[in-house]
């Protein structure tokens, strides 16, 4: 039998469904915020970030709500979408993960998946507190490292004898920043230590093998606020 043109109205929308979709994604949404900026490893402002977790969560809660009964305006929202732009790029992975577990809680529950999203989202919040209670619980030096070398002409062994240096006294170091000008090279990285006496080590052996270096460390944690 052929489609009429009402089977692509809209059928009629519950408004206590909608409420409580509304209610129950505020409170995810808020267990989120609060996991993210007690547990979150990014070094951004992660309380700014955390603050737009409820809008975005009943955002698609509201636009899944409407447009889950209507394939009319479900593509009309395909079109609508198309034009919207991010200007804004996302810096770490783990930003992401919570952005899209905002869009999971709201696709779920704008779908009336309330068990899928009341069980799924807690048990992945778990296992962030877990992990995040778990790495702070080692008491780790987490810290901004920054090398200023008066410029030499082989940047690349430079560059090679610094990773090597930290490599023998930190855990882990990431290589945030390169700059290299007709004057100085500077290396910036994050570094974790599982001790200061790693900490002043690294320092000691850089300052060894870069004489006259220039060398920084500084908390993250207190500069951020996390």
């Amino acid at each position: 039998m052929p489609t009429s043109i009402t089977d692509l109205s809209a059928a009629p929308l519950s408004l206590n469904a909608l409420l409580l979709n509304l209610a129950l994604g505020a409170i995810l949404s808020l267990l989120l915020s609060w996991t993210y900026v007690r547990f979150g490893r990014s070094l951004s402002n992660r309380a700014a970030l955390a603050r737009i977790f409820p809008l975005i969560t009943l955002t698609t809660i509201l636009i899944i709500s409407v447009v889950k009964s209507s394939l009319a305006l479900s593509l009309g929202l395909v079109g609508a979408l198309s034009i919207v732009r991010f200007r804004t790029p996302i810096k770490e992975p783990e930003e992401l993960g919570y952005l899209f577990a905002c869009i999971a809680t709201g696709l779920a529950l704008g779908a009336d998946q309330r068990i899928a999203a009341g069980v799924g989202i807690p048990l992945i919040l778990l296992l962030a507190t877990l992990t995040g209670g778990i790495r702070r619980g080692r008491k780790d030096e987490n810290l901004f490292l920054n090398v200023a070398i008066p410029q030499q002409t082989d940047t690349e062994a430079v560059f090679a004898r610094i990773n090597a240096v930290l490599a023998q006294h930190v855990q882990t170091a990431d290589v945030r920043r390169l700059d290299s000008s007709r004057d100085e090279f500077q290396a910036t990285y994050t570094v974790h230590c599982d001790h200061n006496d790693a900490v002043i080590a690294a320092m000691d052996a850089l300052r060894q093998s870069f004489p006259d270096a220039s060398i920084s460390f500084i908390e993250q944690h207190n500069s951020l606020g996390g």
